[in-house]
């Protein structure tokens, strides 16, 4: 079961949020519910570098959009929320209710929701005639950003409340010092929650990761005391009790190792990192357009944004993110050489047909026609 790396595990709960939170059937030809997501500014980092927009078209949702936007109401489509339970993210929801936004609502959090909160959903429901609507309420325990197969980071936004300089400011107030150890505490849980493991803790004592790792510990053994609501017992470990293979989680503080940060490789990954808009698992590049003349004469056009996407699909990125740079740029001239060379096969094959100014259509059936004689050629060869 542990086999299941974290993004498989993390993108596998979304993908049962957005079911309902049904587990999701492999081969169902069910066409899906046609629904709408709703996520906060936390809910859409956690989502984003996991499921494509087209993934989650797959999956039925037809709009995407930010809580805290002006959003229409759409009275016969269920909504499913992703977000924090924070005041402010209450309220909204609440708000919602009452202006009957959506048929039934799926309140989804990251985190876990508090009694209190909960209260408060309820007499808005009752105050506005909609408890039946509220389909489900689910903790989801998701409070992690994954940006690679085994790798994750704990947030991205206010990300500068949790940082180095925060812990170490000398002038932080213990109040503030809670909040920053609860923050932390609260993403590990989720991860370990959505791995089904207990880890066993190691951590060096007197100091920040100590605190976490008390904290931490405190939390799951909560967890596990209350037998029957317990996270880590049932469909989770798959087994129906606990996993005796336990991961080792070492906390350490980062004044033990102040170099690394600092420390720049020339790989292609880290040097995307130093000198792009590289945010999330997406590079984010201003293209200005060449130059458009105006009356005053020639001046720049306007700047175009564009956002790539180097999570799964790109294999170029996978393939090279761990390379030296010189290799990099090496792989990319041969790329190109290789894209120019089935370009110009193309134009021969246009030539020698006498299709040079067809459209891109006729070509596409011409290639695929070919595909299917050369494979018919090469089997009557086999059968000669």
């Amino acid at each position: 079961n542990m086999a299941a790396s974290v993004r498989e595990k993390q993108t596998a709960s979304l993908k049962r949020m957005l079911n309902f939170n049904v587990p999701h059937v492999k081969n169902s030809t069910a066409e899906p519910v046609w629904k709408v997501l709703i996520y906060d500014r936390y809910g859409q980092d956690i989502i984003s570098p996991l499921l494509s927009v087209k993934e989650l078209r797959d999956m039925g949702i037809t709009l995407h959009l930010l809580l805290h936007s002006d959003r229409d109401p759409i009275p016969d489509v269920p909504a499913v929320y992703f977000v924090m339970p924070t005041e402010e993210n209450i309220d909204r929801i609440c708000q919602d209710l009452r202006n009957q936004l959506y048929e039934y609502y799926y309140l989804n959090f990251i985190s876990a929701i508090s009694r209190s909160k909960l209260e408060d959903i309820a007499s808005a429901a009752l105050g506005a005639n909609a408890v039946t609507q509220v389909a489900k309420v689910f903790d989801q325990y998701l409070n992690f950003i994954t940006l690679e197969d085994d790798m994750f980071i704990l947030c991205n936004q206010a990300k500068e409340l949790v940082s180095y300089h925060a812990i170490n400011k000398p002038d932080i107030t213990d109040t503030d010092m809670e909040t920053i150890m609860d923050t932390i505490v609260d993403s590990l849980f989720c991860f370990f929650v959505t791995l089904g493991a207990v880890p066993i803790i190691r951590c060096p004592r007197g100091n920040a990761a100590e605190m976490v790792a008390v904290k931490l510990d405190k939390k799951l053994r909560e967890n596990l005391r209350d037998a029957r609501n317990s996270l880590f017992t049932g469909d989770t470990l798959g087994a129906g009790q606990f996993s005796f293979q336990r991961p080792l989680l070492v906390l350490v503080d980062r004044n033990i190792d102040l170099a690394t940060p600092l420390h720049h490789t020339w790989t292609y990954q880290a040097l995307v990192h130093d000198v792009l808009d590289f945010h999330l698992n997406r590079v984010n590049l201003e293209e200005s357009t060449g130059l458009e003349s105006s009356p005053a004469g020639a001046r720049p056009k306007k700047k175009n944004k564009k956002t790539y996407d180097l999570t799964g699909s790109d294999k170029f990125w996978q393939k090279h993110k761990g390379s030296p740079f010189p290799e990099v740029a090496e792989s990319v001239q041969q790329e190109l050489d290789s894209y120019r060379a089935q370009e110009d096969e193309v134009k021969r094959l246009k030539s020698i047909m006498g299709l040079e100014g067809e459209d891109e259509g006729a070509i596409s059936m011409l290639s695929d026609n070919t595909a299917k004689l050369t494979s018919a050629v090469s089997l009557l060869l086999i059968f000669e």
